[in-house]
């Protein structure tokens, strides 16, 4: 789990949707797929940040598993089963360095925001930083990120993420994990993707 400080300065704007929008995974796929490289790499590696201790930061690995179950054409860590978090993250980082020469690593986490942000899933160019919400030193995964607001911040985060409705948790893997596929497949087929202007304000503390 991450947190962006709100007094931070602000970095680029990112693509943000609800996850109950009715166009949430095809708009978000078309989205991912313009954030992947140009020019085709090695593979491409996903990381998906979390444990399924909490509630809330078990977003990640069921990213993760869900994505297992629709075989993408990508290496998948951090599932359910063997989930990434705090204390293997740095192994997972250096196995990954030294398996895929040259990966484009894609980040998910989960994150906090405001109250009217919950809800909202994230994808954007650049790193997510997990550990930062609750104070962790941790190496930064990405060379973009998937993120999604499952809870409010600013008070007992740790309290606050052991008590995140699952319900919530579920639907935005659901969203994430399908708009993953779509455009890792669309990539794969040098589909054309048309581009679309978000049209949400930046309302959000975490901005990995």
């Amino acid at each position: 789990m991450n947190l962006r400080d709100k007094f931070f300065q602000k970095k680029p704007a990112a693509y943000r949707i609800h996850h109950e929008d009715t166009l949430a995974s095809k708009t978000l796929s078309e989205r991912l797929a313009l954030l992947l490289p140009a020019r085709r790499t090695d593979s491409i590696v996903i990381v998906c940040i979390g444990t399924d201790r909490s509630t809330g930061d078990a977003l990640g690995p069921l990213v993760g598993t869900k994505l297992q179950q629709l075989k993408p054409k990508a290496t998948i860590y951090g599932t359910l089963e063997s989930p990434v978090h705090a204390v293997n993250l740095n192994e997972v980082m250096e196995s990954i360095a030294e398996q895929h020469p040259r990966p484009f690593i894609i980040g998910i986490d989960a994150c906090l925001g405001r109250l009217h942000s919950v809800g909202i899933i994230t994808a954007g160019e650049g790193p997510v930083k997990p550990g930062a919400g609750v104070k962790k030193e941790l190496p930064e995964v990405g060379d973009i990120h998937l993120t999604g607001i499952v809870n409010v911040s600013g008070f007992m985060e740790y309290f606050v993420l052991q008590n995140t409705r699952l319900n919530l948790v579920m639907k935005m893997a659901d969203v994430m994990a399908v708009s993953l596929h779509e455009s890792i497949e669309a990539y794969g087929r040098d589909v054309p993707i048309e581009k679309h202007k978000a049209n949400w304000g930046d309302d959000l503390i975490q901005l990995p």
